[in-house]
């Protein structure tokens, strides 16, 4: 029998002899999504009910940051040595920021009116951007792995979402005869809600991945051929995203398009469209915009699995050393 100063006590009892009274909420990141959803809700309500406008900031802010918060939150709770909470908050700040204000210098100077190609410009700047964010903030970690890059370059992505989004809210809140549209406001922060996973997180976290696994070869993140592929793709990811309500138009006249419609086209005339081809117009734009989201998220995943497998064999080796 153990002597009483050494005797044991059970993790879930107090020194008295009581059990401590603890409640099980779910992870943390749960809630913070499930209160600020709830904060955004009630602030929309009020704002509606009592005209008040000075609730239009926190509708803004709640509405833009809530899922990206969401993300670092889940981010801090899986947090190690190199991925620490303070530099997955600094990627999710700095680089939103860095990457905003580098987009918009860029576009302003190198694109014009939006169309096809523009699409693939605003790809091609953001994302580098985004990338050139990342890698600066990553420029002296001890060491790289793929899972880091993805979970850094996703805070980078949010972080940039989360900046971008509260801009396009503003936007919508005002109408062409400069009043203000609150329904247009929410619309616009429920639509990027739900879209904003698959967005810029999505994709700088591929891109984080793939200038992880060089870093790894190399000892510090290069340029590489392999980067560069990667980029790419992204970039086609993101136009194809932007750019889904113009190819979905076109879609839709190559294959219910009239020849009186056409004949309107080459005479820079904008035809009616009839209500068939509205609805497949719609569909069409509800089809591309899963199509890339599938493609990106079956990207990620399998490169989260090449980097679980790469990775196991070095904890296991850790393992036998310690046995």
């Amino acid at each position: 029998m153990m002597p009483p100063a050494a005797q044991e006590v059970p993790d879930n009892a107090t020194s008295t002899g009581t059990r401590p009274h603890r409640l099980r909420t779910g992870p943390g990141w749960v809630r913070i999504f499930g209160g600020g959803l709830v904060l955004w809700l009630g602030s929309v309500l009020v704002t509606f009910a009592t005209g008040n406008v000075t609730l239009i900031p926190t509708i803004i802010l709640l509405g833009s940051f809530l899922i990206p918060v969401t993300f670092v939150a889940y981010a801090f709770e899986h947090s190690d040595e190199v991925v620490t909470g303070q530099r997955v908050f600094i990627a999710f700040v700095y680089g939103g920021v860095l990457g905003v204000l580098g987009a918009s210098v860029l576009e302003s100077a190198f694109l014009g009116r939006p169309a096809g190609l523009t699409y693939v410009g605003v790809g091609l700047i953001e994302e580098a951007v985004k990338l050139a964010a990342l890698w600066l903030l990553a420029r002296r970690l001890p060491r790289y792995t793929m899972r880091d890059g993805m979970v850094l370059g996703a805070a980078v992505g949010f972080g940039f979402a989360a900046f971008e989004s509260a801009g396009y809210a503003f936007n919508a809140l005002f109408t062409s005869g400069g009043g203000l549209n609150l329904l247009n406001l929410v619309e616009t922060e429920a639509l990027r809600g739900i879209v904003a996973p698959v967005g810029h997180g999505l994709w700088t976290a591929i891109l984080g991945a793939a200038l992880f696994a060089a870093a790894a070869r190399r000892g510090r993140p290069r340029l590489g051929v392999a980067i560069i592929g990667w980029y790419v793709l992204v970039v086609l990811l993101h136009a194809l995203w932007d750019g889904s309500r113009g190819l979905a138009g076109w879609l839709t006249l190559v294959l219910t398009g009239t020849s009186q419609q056409w004949l309107l086209i080459e005479y820079g005339a904008a035809p009616t469209a009839t209500e068939a081809q509205l609805h497949l117009y719609t569909a069409l734009i509800w089809l591309l915009l899963v199509v890339d989201a599938l493609i990106g998220v079956l990207v990620l995943v399998g490169r989260w699995r090449r980097a679980t497998a790469a990775a196991r064999p070095a904890v296991e080796s850790g393992a036998d050393e310690r046995t």
